[in-house]
């Protein structure tokens, strides 16, 4: 078993990926227990169609939300809003490099430097702490790029894992917004 091609631990050597593989934009985002791999255009678009956007999914996987978060890659390249670096990750988890989940930004950061996070883990990875630790590697690499101010997480009222992973990552209550609750991480 592997990560997805191209994706590879810092520090150890990289797989070289086979010729048919849907390639990766950049190197990963590492965090504890998990690697965020940026999910390219041509590996959203395979997604977005059902494949496994080239990654090696655990068995209940991908999740409904990464596949609808690979389509609005698509359409933001459609229209010129796309930016490498501030659209879909896999989650992927050390223990046996299996994608297990999607985390990402719904977009570049706005004029005032806020970007917007959203994340949906599988539930056979659910209650191990694997989204707590991609938020926090997510936010690690945002706040690490000019211009970002802020990151915001929008969580259903009756969310609680939800609301229980932001705050374990340092996002603070900002308000409520359409019966859903706003949080905001500033950099320390």
């Amino acid at each position: 078993m592997g990560l997805a091609p191209g994706c590879h631990r810092p520090g150890r050597p990289a797989r070289p990926a086979p010729p048919t593989a849907l390639a990766l934009v950049r190197q990963p985002c590492p965090g504890e227990g998990v690697v965020l791999c940026e999910i390219s255009p041509s590996a959203a678009a395979d997604l977005h169609t059902g494949g496994p956007g080239g990654f090696v999914w655990a068995e209940d996987g991908p999740p409904e939300g990464t596949r609808i978060a690979a389509g609005m890659l698509g359409l933001a390249r459609e229209v010129g809003e796309y930016h490498p670096g501030w659209g879909p990750y896999a989650i992927v988890r050390d223990t046996d490099r299996r994608a297990i989940g999607g985390i990402g930004f719904h977009g570049a950061p706005d004029p005032e430097g806020h970007a917007e996070v959203g994340y949906d883990l599988l539930p056979s990875a659910r209650g191990h702490g694997h989204a707590t630790e991609a938020l926090r590697a997510l936010a690690g690499w945002a706040f690490e790029q000019p211009g970002l101010t802020a990151l915001r997480a929008v969580v259903d009222v009756g969310n609680a894992p939800s609301h229980a992973v932001v705050r374990r990552a340092g996002f603070e209550r900002d308000g409520s917004v359409d019966g859903a609750v706003r949080y905001l991480l500033r950099p320390r």
